[in-house]
């Protein structure tokens, strides 16, 4: 029989680390640019038009006592594939809505209970790596790096039974655009940029400075913001209740964040190590980072999240251990990975300078992240 699998349940089967096995039938350079990342998952990459004359081919490569999922761009290539997997017997099921999907999926993990009271709930977008956040205090709620899914926090929020007061943005984004300023729109909330990130937006906002205070809820859940250049030159974090620090696109679990994404590399790799070897290092080793985005499924916790304690970080983080600064240099300045998909007109449109339409947004999406230094 063939089923469909909708983005959700694969999401699921990554968190609780099951066993699948993925017949992707998109171009090679696509897949290997790009795919499904599972700890138990299998792969075999297959392209549609090579299987457009039947599948006889590839039937002694799958696997008979392992849930097969078909995958492609958009849904249309892998319903015909599953079709025809089913004709020969086996139980198959196609991904719904496609990759387009798969990229567009956030999976909500609750990261703890506050001190103070109130909570901070992360987003995961499995399928790009983005890391969004939300807390909760009392009636009131605060977002941070959300992305262009407005409707998954908005309606979040109304499960909690919060308003949403404040959206906040670390840095102007490269890599996705942004939900804050929509969703500041659709609630009434203050929407939060760093102003030297900001000078070229054609829009009203807060600025969002070094020391500023954000509070929310009647318990007061205290959004400390820390300038903290290097990524972008406006790139600040947050201290929620003094156990979190929200590191934007600057310190990551496994990396570190490049400063090459508005071509100014040479001029913000010093500010890049003064924030981590410097304005990092006066922190409490106790908090517990929680990035804007994560580059391998090894990251993810057991509950699915992404958060490790700086402290360890600093320990194990090799992003952290460059004692020399040449050395240092060089390696957030050559050699790094190529820049997201898009990424010039995704900070067009994050400063209000362009309107793509809902197609155009997802397709300059597609990919992964690529702001970390490899």
């Amino acid at each position: 029989m063939m089923k469909a699998m909708e983005a959700k349940e694969v999401a699921k089967k990554v968190v609780n680390k099951e066993e699948l096995f993925i017949l992707d039938v998109r171009n090679t350079d696509d897949f290997e640019d790009w795919k499904i990342d599972g700890d138990r998952f299998e792969y075999l990459n297959v392209p549609y038009f090579d299987l457009i004359d039947g599948v006889d081919g590839i039937v002694d490569q799958l696997p008979k006592d392992k849930d097969i999922l078909v995958v492609c761009a958009k849904e249309g290539s892998s319903v015909m594939v599953a079709e025809m997997l089913s004709d020969e017997g086996y139980d198959v099921s196609y991904l719904k809505g496609g990759m387009k999907a798969w990229s567009e999926h956030l999976e909500p993990v609750k990261l703890g209970d506050l001190k103070s009271g109130g909570e901070i709930y992360q987003f995961v977008r499995l399928g790009k790596g983005c890391l969004s956040y939300m807390v909760v205090s009392n009636n009131e709620a605060a977002v941070i790096d959300a992305t262009r899914m407005t409707d998954v926090f908005v309606d979040f929020a109304k499960e909690l039974g919060v308003t949403i007061t404040h959206a906040l943005d670390t840095h102007l984004h490269a890599d996705h655009i942004s939900g804050g300023r929509s969703i500041a729109q659709a609630t009434g909330a203050t929407y939060w940029l760093p102003p030297k990130d900001a000078e070229e937006v054609v829009f009203e906002y807060e600025r969002l400075e070094d020391g500023n205070v954000i509070k929310v809820g009647h318990t007061t859940i205290d959004i400390n913001a820390l300038y903290s250049p290097g990524h972008t030159i406006g790139s600040t974090s947050f201290v929620v209740d003094e156990q979190y620090l929200l590191t934007g696109d600057i310190l990551f679990v496994d990396s570190i964040g490049r400063p090459d994404l508005a071509g100014k590399a040479e001029d913000w790799v010093a500010d890049l190590r003064e924030t981590l070897y410097d304005r990092y290092r006066k922190l409490s080793e106790e908090l517990i980072v929680a990035p804007a985005h994560f580059m391998i499924i090894e990251e993810l916790n057991d509950n699915g999240s992404v958060a490790k304690k700086l402290g360890d970080l600093f320990a194990e983080n090799h992003g952290l251990n460059i004692n020399d600064e040449n050395e240092f240099r060089r390696i957030v300045t050559e050699n790094l990975p190529p820049q997201p998909n898009a990424y010039q007109d995704i900070r067009q449109t994050n400063m209000g300078k362009i309107t793509p339409n809902d197609d155009e947004q997802r397709e300059m999406e597609i990919g992964p992240n690529r702001c970390a230094v490899r």
